[in-house]
């Protein structure tokens, strides 16, 4: 990416941040795409416990309006696409551990080593992930990269015991 595009994306994202805020959404991501005479901007927002259809739908109205209000976007046709952040997005902020807790995590170091483990605590600084479990708290700083894995038969936990005790 050129420092140029970065410069507008970084701008686009400023005056994005208050009017979504407003919304209790949380921008993502900001890109820019050329597409033949047009450019694409994709805005990703998420908020805690994830975006429904509808608050897409209004932020992307509300995108729409600051957007025609300013000439941060420049003379050029653009078209926008506003969208969920996506399970394949890395987690790069402390608000993405915390967001996907009890989700399987594939983590990449710093040191080049990686482990999966299932994300059980986050705060601002690390994340303690359950590693074949045993409890593993690992700094943001030392991770490399960090993906959400993608589950398809997973079994939720069931709380069994304390049933089997009403009954006897």
């Amino acid at each position: 990416m050129s420092a140029k595009q970065a410069e507008i994306q970084a701008k686009i994202e400023a005056e994005l941040k208050d009017p979504l805020r407003e919304l209790a959404l949380d921008i993502e991501a900001v890109e820019i795409t050329p597409a033949g005479k047009r450019r694409v901007l994709r805005v990703a927002v998420d908020k805690d416990g994830g975006v429904t259809l509808d608050e897409v739908a209004e932020a992307t109205r509300r995108i729409d309006s600051v957007l025609e209000a300013s000439d941060v976007m420049g003379e050029h046709p653009y078209t926008l696409e506003v969208t969920s952040r996506g399970v394949d997005r890395p987690l790069t902020l402390p608000r993405h551990w915390r967001r996907n807790a009890d989700r399987l995590v594939k983590v990449t170091l710093t040191d080049g080593s990686s482990f999966t483990g299932r994300i059980l605590a986050s705060d601002e600084e690390r994340a303690t992930v359950d590693v074949a479990g045993t409890s593993r708290d690992v700094t943001y700083a030392h991770v490399d990269k960090a993906l959400v894995q993608i589950e398809f038969n997973r079994k939720k936990s069931t709380d069994t015991d304390d049933e089997d005790e009403d009954d006897a």
